[in-house]
């Protein structure tokens, strides 16, 4: 180690090695580094040294840890709304990019005692299932399992949704324009098949939704699952307080004096 690198702290070195492989292209976006333990092996260090490098690095957006799985090379992350509801296809296009869509499987099928209770439709009524995996700028970032019911909607699948954005398809030819949405956010490890569909190697995180969408009457149009993944999604969502604690939660509050002496 020459002099200028044992001036500085190990963690600093460790660091910095780590950000000249990524900047060289050395390691690519999503790209696994080593183990923490291979890292000490590499550096000769004390895991503690690793560990600070690390934590400055993700600090500096250059490295992901997905607790379990590993430290990943930071990919191109893109802000998605949690406050707002957009199709995939508009959002993304906010952001400049290209989106596009591989269909999957597009076809008719038999609401199950789960699609009728989350569509509120009759046992076995029609339901239309649109399977696709979205694309920005050709790059697979998103499987998306639509079921519609298909009375609202009928003739839909004779839409081209490789190209067709779903919504524009329900609010400007039948007149259903998505309104409001119930929507459960989670993050899983990716099944073979998604990990398969997205390119990702395995392990891999994917986030995960579970949304019904309303018409402003409140009737639901969609139920969807899908999977974004994980290294290329960040949330964000603008907070303000409800409403003004209580004062009187925060004070303290007298304490009774006893008057009498206990027996």
């Amino acid at each position: 180690m020459d002099e200028e690198k044992r001036a500085k702290p190990l963690y600093q070195v460790v660091a910095e090695s780590i950000f000249q492989q990524v900047n060289d292209g050395q390691l690519s976006a999503n790209d696994r580094i080593p183990s923490e333990h291979e890292l000490c092996q590499i550096y000769s260090v004390g895991r503690n040294t690793v560990r600070r490098a690390i934590s400055e690095l993700a600090k500096d957006g250059v490295l992901n840890t997905i607790p379990g799985v590993g430290t990943f090379v930071s990919g191109d992350r893109f802000d998605k709304t949690a406050q707002y509801l957009f199709g995939f296809t508009h959002e993304m296009q906010l952001h400049g990019k290209q989106v596009s869509s591989r269909v999957v499987e597009a076809k008719l099928i038999s609401a199950d005692p789960f699609l009728a209770r989350r569509l509120q439709i009759q046992l076995g009524a029609e339901v239309v299932f649109l399977y696709r995996v979205r694309l920005m700028d050709s790059v697979p970032t998103a499987i998306e399992r639509s079921y519609l019911p298909h009375d609202f909607c009928p003739g839909i699948l004779e839409h081209d949704f490789s190209t067709a954005s779903l919504y524009e398809v329900l609010s400007k030819v039948y007149d259903k324009s998505p309104d409001h949405a119930e929507q459960i956010i989670e993050a899983s490890l990716a099944t073979d098949e998604v990990a398969r569909l997205l390119e990702l190697v395995q392990p891999a995180v994917v986030l995960v939704f579970h949304r019904e969408t309303r018409l402003s009457s409140g009737q639901v149009i969609e139920y969807v699952d899908s999977e974004l993944r994980g290294d290329r999604f960040r949330f964000y969502t603008d907070l303000h307080l409800q409403s003004r604690p209580d004062e009187f939660a925060f004070r303290r509050l007298p304490v009774p004096m006893e008057t009498e002496a206990r027996a």
